[in-house]
């Protein structure tokens, strides 16, 4: 007697991977401007070099005083405290401003563009930088690590250069075509010259 047909079920039918797979183009935005093009308008608002800060440093590792944290600040290129003793330090968190003290959480969070006030106390004045970017990471045992591609003074910056750069930014990203590469990137320059703006007390609209 001959066997009988298989009665098994068909496998599925798997869709074309054509037609599952995007292509690596499609509705991809922009790629983002590196960190190297905000640091180049940073350098061009600022009107005197970076060599003019004082770098802070501690003769030996030991805890802060009381009441004062321990404060290490990096560039790629130098350091600009290292272990000195501060009051507080008032950074540009992403997700808002916030003040660090001795004793504060351990806390990471990224800088956005704007100013890093250091708080000496005392008869120390505070010092304020313009940061385009970083990260903060504050430890147990009031120590906090900042590190960010570059720094100016604040009082190094020219307001005139910066409203300047302000306006050629937003002539830019008005004339870029939506969506493409060079739109991101003046939206990029209107955004740092505006923190700048207002870290000098410039109204830029």
């Amino acid at each position: 007697q001959p066997d009988e047909p298989s009665t098994f079920p068909s496998p599925p039918t798997t869709p074309s991977l054509s037609l599952r797979c995007r292509s690596p183009s499609a509705n991809r935005p922009p790629a983002a401007p590196t960190t190297t093009m905000m640091i180049s308008h940073l350098r061009r608002a600022a009107s005197r070099a970076a060599p003019s800060v004082a770098r802070r440093r501690l003769s030996t590792p030991a805890a802060p005083a009381s009441g004062l944290m321990k404060l290490n600040f990096n560039l790629p290129q130098e350091t600009l405290y290292d272990g000195a003793e501060v009051n507080s330090v008032i950074v540009p968190g992403a997700m808002g401003e916030y003040e660090v003290t001795a004793d504060h959480v351990p806390i990471v969070a990224e800088l956005k563009a704007g100013m890093l006030t250091v708080k000496h106390g005392g008869d120390g004045e505070d010092e304020k930088y313009f940061v385009p970017g970083g990260f903060s990471l504050t430890h147990v045992g009031s120590t906090t690590d900042i590190v960010c591609p570059e720094a100016v003074k604040l009082d190094d910056l020219d307001p005139a250069a910066v409203s300047a750069n302000y306006e050629a930014a937003k002539s830019k990203a008005s004339s870029a075509e939506a969506g493409s590469h060079a739109a991101a990137e003046a939206m990029i320059e209107v955004e740092v010259n505006k923190a700048m703006g207002g870290a000098l007390g410039l109204s830029l609209a």
